[in-house]
């Protein structure tokens, strides 16, 4: 009011030889943020110690950088670990389908291999089957000769293993060698192309009509049939008729008969054979001796009768 005293000023005490405390430069306004040093920039942080070094953040120690890298390691580790694990299983269960696969496959052409063995067997059996005279008297001639027992002519063929002695056994009918027989002497002749071998009669089965003959020679011995001739196999009669050596015919069998006497049976065939062709072997397919040409029917063709070889080799014990 006018002519009333100013009253007390409210602002803050000055500071000798600067601007009052709080207060801006002229013409500004009023500023209450803390007391300005003389000589400092204001500032704004934490209140500074004289004397005293400012305290700085700590950093993080090498320990513990340690640490995290590890931590960071492991699950590194960890995650590569169960990659690595999956793909090994991944790879086991392809190997294992690869295995199981070719197990299949082996056993398929294990299979196949076996069927084919089986087929093959069976075609060589079947070949092996198959009858052919020729092979049968390729094999065989070498071990039949023409035999002279004085005035008669008839075949003989050689049988088994070799003799004790180093030589050959044969077979004959008893009624080719009988006159040299009863006579007391005991020689005959082999006889093949341009060759003769001595032989000598070492025991007879006159009721079977059947001669055991041993030459010094040593010759291939034909094998004995181990199973009885059935009626309908084809058989070869190798021998010498009427003196011609090496004479083949062939037929089948017909028969089973008992012999005349009734000593035993005898087998019957539809070979042709003549005089000469008596102890000539009788051959199955398999070049198997099965009997003994023994005789023919009188005034009839395709009727010839042997002695079974069995017969032949229980007397003689030479098969």
């Amino acid at each position: 009011m006018p002519g009333s005293p100013m009253p007390a000023s409210s602002a803050p005490p000055a500071v000798p030889g600067g601007q009052p405390v709080g207060m801006s430069p002229a013409g500004a306004s009023p500023s209450y943020g803390p007391p300005v040093v003389p000589g400092a920039s204001p500032s704004y942080g934490p209140p500074v110690v004289p004397g005293a070094s400012p305290v700085a953040a700590r950093p993080a120690t090498g320990r513990s950088r340690l640490a995290v890298g590890a931590f960071v390691l492991a699950i590194v580790l960890a995650l590569v670990a169960g990659v690595q694990a999956y793909q090994i299983s991944r790879l086991s269960d392809r190997l294992g389908a690869t295995d199981r696969a070719l197990a299949e496959a082996q056993d398929a052409d294990r299979a196949r291999l076996d069927g084919l063995t089986g087929r093959t067997d069976a075609l060589e059996k079947q070949a092996g089957n198959v009858f052919n005279p020729e092979a049968i008297a390729t094999a065989v001639l070498p071990s039949v000769f023409r035999v002279r027992a004085g005035q008669s002519t008839g075949t003989a063929f050689a049988i088994g293993k070799p003799a004790t002695n180093g030589g050959t056994n044969l077979f004959t009918n008893f009624h080719v060698v009988d006159a040299v027989w009863e006579s007391g002497e005991r020689q005959v002749f082999l006889e093949r192309t341009d060759q003769r071998f001595p032989a000598t009669i070492i025991k007879v089965d006159k009721e079977n009509d059947v001669a055991h003959l041993q030459t010094d020679g040593k010759f291939a011995g034909l094998v004995a049939a181990p199973e009885a001739v059935k009626s309908g196999q084809q058989i070869v009669v190798v021998g010498a008729p009427l003196g011609l050596e090496d004479s083949v015919s062939s037929g089948v069998v017909s028969a089973f008969r008992k012999s005349d006497d009734g000593s035993g049976t005898v087998i019957q065939f539809d070979a042709p054979i003549n005089p000469g062709n008596s102890g000539g072997p009788v051959i199955n397919g398999s070049k198997e001796v099965v009997g003994i040409a023994t005789a023919k029917a009188r005034d009839a063709e395709g009727i010839g009768l042997a002695v079974p070889i069995k017969t032949a080799c229980d007397s003689f014990r030479i098969c």
